[in-house]
């Protein structure tokens, strides 16, 4: 029987793992290879300063085995925040065992104890049709917006 992982909020410790997994997610959804030194500093930045979010984080038996990272968009609509789920990743042995599920409902319990949470967003690479089955049983639909960019 799969025990259940313990989820917790990321720490300046996890920052080596942060990587490891942002730099693994990106490689195998967009076949991206990140730079190591800007991913690190990029991960620093958010552990260090709560305003920009933050990193919950499974364990299983004493090994991360998937984080997934928080950050806040205000919408005047609603007023209220819309809490953005980024940078998901789940190490490939330990998918399709309910890791997602408990980072995602630490999410929910830990926005429960924030002020004017208005609901939880994401995007998905269009092709990662097991992920999107996954945030669909667990409550979450598409939406009729498309994800339009310019880097800079």
């Amino acid at each position: 029987m799969q025990e259940a992982p313990i989820v917790r909020l990321g720490t300046a410790a996890d920052t080596e793992t942060l990587v490891k997994f942002n730099i693994a997610m990106a490689l195998e959804t967009e076949g991206i290879e990140l730079p190591a030194a800007v991913v690190t500093a990029g991960v620093r930045a958010m552990l260090s300063d709560p305003q920009r979010g933050f990193y919950a984080v499974a364990e299983s038996r004493g090994a991360s085995v998937g984080a997934l990272m928080v950050t806040a968009e205000w919408s005047d609509w609603r007023n209220g925040f819309f809490w953005w789920i980024q940078s998901v990743y789940i190490v490939p042995t330990h998918r399709r065992r309910g890791i997602y599920r408990s980072l995602y409902q630490f999410v929910k319990e830990h926005a429960a104890g924030a002020t004017q949470v208005c609901g939880f967003r994401l995007y998905v690479e269009q092709e990662n049709d097991a992920a999107k089955q996954t945030y669909r049983t667990l409550g979450m639909v598409p939406t009729s917006y498309e994800l339009y960019e310019e880097l800079i």
